[in-house]
């Protein structure tokens, strides 16, 4: 028999529009007819619109973890909001009558099948589709302007350190501007968004010397990325085979977009993963002229956490579906790592979901780190990496979440090691003025999942708490 859930209906709508337009229709009663197939794996039924006939719609479900929503309406959005309603209206309950699946559905699944037959078959004989071969001739050219572009971007970088950040006036973020522009013509992404950042942090005038740490960080950043880059490029060049590098994050730093065969290429896949998302959110980079959708999910037998992100850029945003929060456990056939060190970004295609239960948490709990020290030295180790994450994130066990004499917050390990926590810009929004408001049992012997950030302009290591965890409930503290 399907279960489905509205929170699982909601990570497969396409925005936070189509999510409010299927429960409308559900509160309107706009499905005049609700229809399940004998074995359940099917749900169909119609749906009054604005043309003479009603929509037909549909939900399969034959492959529980790869749904697939059909539509006779117009709409460009999947799912549409007429599928969306109709799993809306299952998952609250919803009398759907038992029918005969529809002709059509009949066919198009026969069509799926001959189609997975056929994949089959070609794997079982090695005769499988490989992967798109590389334009070697390309390439080669692609390294040699990304080469010349590192020289252009070292020049600039030596310029500005010579001449000092106090003296960068206008005309100077201009010339720096340009640059921004030229480091995608070199095909070199990577170093675009990290000096646009550097420029964005010198443009408010008000804040500039609060802004100076923070900024030559970004040179060093960009500095490192010059030369590994050209370390790696130089070697890479004199590889006949112009291999990617499975290890390191310097393919995504030049601008390669993973495919999903380059990473199972690599070994980076694993069969069959439950994963459990810990906290969810949004923001806006100006830097990369993007939206980014950031999840981060406890592989529940491995106890890593991961990191999803989604991309989208400013000009194509409206086109592409957003992420969104997922409260239930997701079972991944096939979950893809990307190169990486601590939260490495992960994909999957399809998931089926079940709701959390109490052997979940349960995993949360034996999974966190419980010693504070050794967290804290991972976090530093990966700081250490100029080219890595800036805002690493740890799922530690406290004995008690608390506050000092001086009213600052701590979380306090076993062995009595103390880490003070505040609220840090990389988020979009604090989380400290929620915690005055905690049970005691949301106090004590918990998991606490924590961003870190090191404050240059102050020499100090702080951590943001982001979500609470305790063998009965998952409070999460980003909204």
């Amino acid at each position: 028999m399907l279960e489905l859930t509205s929170s699982y209906v909601d990570s497969l709508a396409p925005n936070a529009a189509a999510i409010k337009n299927g429960l409308g229709l559900v509160k309107k009663k706009s499905l005049v007819q609700l229809n399940r197939s004998e074995t359940g794996d099917l749900i169909f039924g119609e749906c009054s619109g604005s043309g003479k006939s009603n929509y037909e719609c549909s939900v399969d479900f034959i492959v529980p973890d790869k749904p697939v929503a059909r539509c006779t309406c117009p709409s460009r959005q999947f799912p549409c909001k007429h599928a969306l309603g109709l799993m809306y209206a299952y998952a609250e309950g919803q009398e759907f009558t038992i029918a005969p699946v529809p002709e059509d559905i009949v066919v198009k699944r026969g069509k799926a099948e001959k189609r997975e037959e056929n994949k089959t078959q070609q794997e079982a004989e090695g005769t499988a589709p490989k992967p798109k071969k590389v334009n070697k001739s390309a390439l080669k050219k692609k390294i040699t302007a990304q080469l010349e572009g590192l020289d252009v971007l070292e020049k600039l970088i030596l310029s500005l350190i010579r001449g000092g950040l106090a003296t960068i006036d206008k005309k100077t973020l201009k010339t720096v501007q340009e640059h921004v522009k030229q480091m995608g013509n070199y095909y070199l992404s990577g170093a675009q968004t990290e000096l646009r950042r550097f420029a964005l942090l010198l443009s408010r005038d008000a804040e500039r010397e609060d802004s100076y740490t923070y900024a030559v960080d970004q040179l060093t950043r960009l500095h490192a990325f010059i030369k590994k880059g050209r370390a790696y490029l130089t070697a890479k060049q004199e590889d006949p085979e112009l291999a990617l590098d499975h290890e390191s994050t310097m393919e995504e730093w030049l601008g390669h977009a993973w495919q999903l065969t380059e990473l199972k290429e690599g070994g980076l896949v694993t069969e069959n993963v439950e994963l459990l998302q810990l906290t969810f959110y949004s923001y806006d980079d100006t830097a990369r002229q993007e939206y980014v959708d950031v999840g981060y999910w406890l592989e529940t037998t491995g106890g890593e956490v991961h990191r999803t992100v989604q991309y989208r850029p400013y000009k194509a945003a409206k086109h592409l579906r957003e992420d969104d929060s997922f409260f239930e456990v997701a079972r991944v056939p096939q979950l893809y790592r990307y190169p990486g060190d601590l939260n490495a970004r992960v994909r999957f295609e399809g998931m089926a979901p079940r709701p959390v239960e109490k052997t979940d948490l349960a995993a949360v709990t034996g999974t966190a780190r419980r010693s504070i020290a050794e967290a804290v030295k991972a976090v530093k180790n990966q700081l250490k990496n100029p080219l890595g994450d800036k805002s690493p994130v740890l799922l530690l066990h406290a004995s008690r979440l608390g506050q000092t004499d001086s009213g600052q917050f701590v979380l306090t390990d076993e062995s009595g090691k103390h880490l003070v926590l505040e609220d840090i810009p990389a988020l979009p929004q604090g989380t400290l003025a929620l915690l005055p408001y905690l049970n005691e049992d949301q106090t004590q012997e918990i998991s606490v999942l924590v961003m870190f950030e090191h404050r240059m302009d102050q020499g100090r290591l702080v951590a943001q708490p982001l979500t609470l965890i305790t063998n009965e409930t998952v409070t999460r503290l980003l909204y």
